[in-house]
């Protein structure tokens, strides 16, 4: 009762001054069902069990905590890639950076336009994955954004994309609280590639609900950084059809705390999800959390979780993933790894992998460790006449080369590499 009555009073907290945004009658249900929800679950507390790890009060507070603007001096990531470009500056659509949205094998509208519209296809993928996903893991920060969000994009593929999609998310407001929802629809045979860049505001909520039909196939890279004070919570969704591929790969630098969560449910058979991610994260006030849910529905499907993360100076990592194998799911191949490296006595590293098998016929693995950079590997780089600090960035980049090679394009993961091993000789 005690836990009820605190999940209630910092949920109230929340809602006690939030109007619904208007929109077509469609829109206006799906964001009244997930208020429900939202009041159903009651937003994480430190005691609910998939939060043990990560405090989500500075996430669920009415007001979010001021993050100081950084100046990033890298340049924009991806700049070499030919995609269409799609700015939002502090959880808002910029039109005037962004590039124009028609693009070759896809459409792409603004969801505050969707929002409008009496009939779309949006309908029937707003708001549905995350409410199924809410099983049996409660999800409440994603309900809320379903509620609550005014902005995003909706994308529906319908062949080969001919360039990349890359969603920029510029911070420009040090009390800026930003919440999107983006919507994906793969067609059958259809392929794109979405790529998501920059730290997006102050306090940042996004929810990515994407349906894969049979037979196609989605890549996802997203960079999140490189802002020191960022809070984010984001959620991805995902329904995979028969023989499609969903491929999604994350890189986290810096920020006070992340919390990533992937929720993936594979309906057909012979499909394929890999979710993999790296984080470097340097200082106590580093707090980064991968949570995976993978569900297998289907025969002979394949998923892969892969999560490398770097700490030190008191930076802490956190992983908890699960695969779920229903009975009839015969054939599974379900690998999960997660690795941290921890350059120091003061970062830590806390990890729950899971599986739940009810099928006979599968081979299903899981592994976590946590270490310090091999003492020996590091003796014969020096003993071959390799500096310190660069031996000490080698054996990293080695550590973390499972994770990158979950990229299936070689530029894009050349692009990350590059900038993994420019905030290693930052901060070596």
């Amino acid at each position: 009762m005690a836990l009820a009555k605190l999940k209630q009073d910092v949920t109230e907290a929340r809602l006690a001054d939030l109007t619904l945004p208007e929109g077509a009658g469609w829109m206006n249900a799906a964001r009244a069902d997930a208020l429900a929800r939202v009041r159903q679950l009651g937003l994480p507390t430190r005691r609910d069990e998939y939060w043990k790890y990560t405090d989500p009060t500075s996430l669920t507070a009415a007001d979010a905590p001021k993050a100081a603007l950084f100046h990033n001096d890298e340049g924009a990531l991806f700049a070499d890639t030919d995609r269409v470009r799609i700015v939002f500056v502090d959880g808002v659509f910029d039109p005037e950076a962004s590039d124009d949205l028609a693009a070759e094998g896809m459409t792409i509208e603004r969801l505050a336009d969707v929002a409008e519209t009496d009939i779309h296809w949006a309908k029937d993928i707003y708001g549905v994955l995350e409410s199924r996903g809410q099983r049996p893991v409660a999800r409440a920060l994603a309900a809320l954004n379903t509620a609550t969000a005014t902005d995003g994009v909706a994308i529906r593929v319908t062949g080969k994309a001919a360039k990349p999609v890359n969603l920029i998310y510029l911070h420009q407001d040090e009390t800026s609280d930003a919440a999107l929802h983006n919507l994906i629809k793969v067609e059958a045979g259809a392929e794109v590639t979405v790529l998501e860049t920059g730290p997006a505001a102050a306090r940042f909520s996004k929810v990515l609900e994407v349906q894969v039909a049979d037979g196609g196939t989605f890549h996802h890279i997203r960079a999140q950084g490189r802002d020191h004070e960022r809070r984010a919570v984001t959620h991805c969704f995902a329904q995979i059809g028969a023989e499609a591929t969903f491929k999604s790969f994350t890189l986290t630098f810096n920020g006070i705390l992340t919390r990533n969560e992937c929720v993936i449910e594979i309906i057909g058979d012979d499909a394929t999800a890999h979710v993999a991610g790296v984080c470097v994260g340097d200082g106590k006030d580093f707090h980064h959390d991968d949570t995976v849910f993978i569900t297998h529905d289907a025969v002979n499907c394949e998923s892969r979780q892969v999560f490398k993360k770097v700490l030190r100076n008191g930076a802490t990592g956190v992983f908890q993933g699960k695969i779920l194998v229903k009975e009839g799911a015969q054939k599974t191949d379900g690998y999960q790894i997660s690795q941290s490296l921890l350059l120091d006595d003061d970062s830590q590293f806390l990890a729950k992998p899971e599986l739940e098998i009810y099928a006979d016929d599968v081979a299903c693995s899981h592994g976590s460790t946590s270490g310090a950079i091999d003492e020996d590997a590091l003796f014969y780089l020096r003993s071959r006449g390799v500096p310190e600090k660069a031996a000490r960035n080698m054996l990293t980049l080695s550590f973390l080369a499972e994770a990158l090679e979950e990229i299936d394009d070689a530029d894009l993961a050349e692009a990350l590499r590059d900038r993994l091993e420019s905030w290693l000789n930052r901060h070596s």
